[in-house]
């Protein structure tokens, strides 16, 4: 009864904050050239662009597509506080070092239109000696650490588990975002398409400065928006240790349809799906090889999720063959989550990642 109660309330909560964000696009519609146009330009648009992205610099390999990011650096350091047993946090930031494929000009001029984003940022949590890291990925909004903070078990992560941790900043996001609405994603996939192949290499840059420090591992968890990019980061960095893809985004195009921004008759929706699954093909989980071992990774979901549903949870444990765990509480109002994060652990400590024994 308990449970049921808290899944009705959870997916309420989803259903609420889902439409409010549902009107506030619907009043943009009036200033975004991509949602003013009918089925025949939408269509034709967005063939245009799956079928630029067929290009080979767009279905490349990983390391060519998402490019040879180094090792981030050199950090610009702020200490925030000191934890118990000598552990502390530090932020830091660095030079982005990304460069667009993008050739077209008002895609260039839209991405360097937030200056803020051209360094990357992450909030540390970190032993007085390297430890196995997750890094840990937002969702949209998101990227104010002290909401973070509470939005993942930052605690129980570096204090029961003994783990180091990363917070990372996606591109537009937080202290990255200018004040402005994130661009990622935006409604013109070439904008989408940018935004996450700096996410990953950001994050590849990351992990390469955690390992470089000593870290003897470091892998990746992400919620909603975090967790496909968590998807795709597993699909272009044969390093990651672990993924953890928690109530993840899986597809644009199922997000597109799930919230209604598909218009005409059924047959023309249909159309429009698979037009922006093609336009988004480069960056979607879907298009790429897995580079982690399955039994590395653990996909979360939330049944009474109403933002990103349980399918989109499930279609990405079936591509990467990956065990998944779920819980009764919704994409907001998280509860039951406490058996999710100890799968998690379990899991984490299977792969002999953990210095201390998740509790039963």
């Amino acid at each position: 009864m308990r449970e049921a109660a808290g899944a009705a309330l959870a997916t309420g909560v989803d259903q609420f904050v889902s439409a409010f964000t549902l009107r506030r696009s619907k009043r943009s519609r009036a200033q975004s050239r991509t949602e003013r146009l009918d089925h025949g330009e939408r269509i034709a648009a967005l063939e245009t662009l799956a079928e630029r992205h067929r290009a080979p610099r767009f279905e490349t390999t990983p390391d060519v597509f998402f490019g040879r990011a180094g090792e981030a650096g050199p950090w610009l350091r702020a200490p925030v506080r000191q934890l118990r047993r000598g552990g502390r946090v530090v932020d830091v930031h660095w030079e982005s070092g990304y460069e667009p494929l993008a050739e077209e000009q008002d895609v260039l001029a839209k991405l360097s239109s937030v200056k803020e984003n051209a360094f990357a940022h992450a909030r540390l949590y970190l032993h007085p000696t390297p430890r196995p890291t997750a890094i840990l990925v937002h969702g949209y909004l998101g990227g104010a650490y002290p909401v973070e903070e509470r939005a993942w078990p930052v605690r129980w992560l570096f204090d029961q588990l003994g783990l180091d941790l990363a917070l990372v900043v996606l591109p537009y996001h937080g202290p990255r975002r200018g004040g402005r609405r994130p661009l990622l994603p935006a409604s013109d996939p070439r904008i989408t398409l940018e935004g996450f192949r700096q996410a990953v290499w950001d994050i590849i840059s990351l992990r390469r400065a955690l390992s470089a420090r000593g870290a003897p591992a470091v892998g990746i968890m992400g919620m909603s928006l975090g967790g496909y990019t968590t998807s795709l980061a597993l699909t272009a960095d044969a390093d990651l240790a672990f993924g953890v893809p928690f109530i993840p985004l899986a597809s644009i195009a199922d997000f597109a349809r799930e919230g209604g921004r598909l218009t005409g008759t059924p047959a023309e929706q249909d159309a429009q799906h698979l037009a922006i699954e093609r336009a988004h093909a480069p960056v979607s989980p879907f298009s790429r090889r897995p580079l982690v071992a399955p039994e590395a990774i653990h996909v979360v979901a939330a049944r009474s999720d109403r933002i990103t549903p349980p399918s989109h949870a499930r279609r990405l444990a079936h591509h990467f063959d990956a065990d998944m765990t779920t819980f009764y509480g919704g994409h907001l109002l998280q509860l039951g989550r406490r058996d999710a994060f100890r799968a998690i652990a379990k899991k984490l400590a299977s792969r002999g990642l953990l210095s201390r024994p998740p509790a039963p």
